[in-house]
């Protein structure tokens, strides 16, 4: 797909890492803590069904375009709307440092 005209970029996302605390047990709590919000170009990719634990499971991919920012890693979320779009990639699509392409899949809730 081409890269999105600036109008697009109309979707508020929240980038989000994970946090893990020590819970005292020996083992840790794991939390999600808000990095920025950010402007975006959100586009559905495909989907697709698959059986998982012998239920049918759908899977949605997203390509979500936001402005270059330093830092932003695959094993990072965006939540957007109602929604959790785990990152799979991140792309310089452009090699220009404008913009970062992040191929994401829709979490199920």
């Amino acid at each position: 797909m081409t890269r999105p005209a600036i109008g697009d970029m109309r979707h508020r996302v929240v980038l989000q890492q994970m946090v893990r605390t020590a819970d005292g047990g020996g083992g840790a709590a794991e939390t999600w803590s808000t990095v920025a919000e950010l402007w975006a170009a959100v586009r559905p990719i495909s989907g697709d069904e698959r059986f998982a634990a012998d239920a049918l499971a759908g899977q949605l991919t997203h390509e979500v375009w936001v402005r270059h920012r330093a830092g932003v890693a695959p094993a990072m979320r965006l939540p957007f709307d109602s929604r959790i779009l785990d990152i799979s990639s991140v792309i310089d699509a452009e090699g220009h440092g404008r913009r970062l392409k992040c191929l994401c899949r829709e979490r199920d809730l």
